[in-house]
């Protein structure tokens, strides 16, 4: 799997680029294009959608905006396609604060988003997304661990920054559940 391609932007069209990277030239479909500068060096952080009938590449100036397209598309009944314009037309704080605050109508002003959909991404979604500056629940393992067994995030997000990373996982969850259950 790919994690980014870094290369010069060739090609910028409304909603793909093409970035070369050592001689091959990669259609990236992204949110917004423009964001790439053609003529210069240029990172995307990629996600590779793969089906029996299909093999794209879809891009993103930041891990951030990456991590949450994979979070929506995670969510039933909605596919890249319907993700990447949500991502395309509102902010990342702007989408998470809109599932947390359960708004309905912030959602279905997207593309193809209707009053089903938007309900299923809140019930999916709502209190496991956080902005980078926060814990970053898509990578911290864990968070995950804790989260899997049903803390929420308000709780898990007091405890974490009190765990010494230097311990292996199993010790770190020992200790994020003993300050838990305090």
């Amino acid at each position: 799997m790919f994690d980014y391609f870094k290369g010069i932007v060739t090609k910028t069209v409304a909603n793909y680029v093409v970035i070369e990277c050592n001689g091959v030239g990669y259609k990236i479909f992204t949110p917004n294009p423009y964001k790439f500068i053609e003529g210069e060096i240029q990172t995307a952080y990629v996600y590779n959608h793969v089906r029996e009938d299909e093999n794209v590449l879809y891009g993103f100036k930041t891990e951030e905006e990456r991590d949450l397209f994979l979070r929506l598309i995670e969510v039933k009944g909605l596919g890249p396609k319907m993700a990447l314009p949500m991502l395309a037309t509102g902010s990342i704080s702007g989408i998470i604060d809109a599932i947390d605050r359960e708004n309905i109508l912030y959602l279905k002003k997207f593309p193809k988003i209707g009053e089903k959909v938007a309900r299923q991404i809140i019930l999916d979604l709502k209190g496991k997304l956080v902005l980078s500056n926060e814990v970053h629940v898509e990578s911290d393992e864990l968070v995950l661990a804790l989260e899997s067994l049903g803390y929420k995030t308000n709780d898990i997000k007091s405890v974490v920054s009190k765990v010494d990373k230097s311990l292996n996982i199993e010790e770190q969850i020992k200790e994020a559940l003993k300050l838990l259950l305090k």
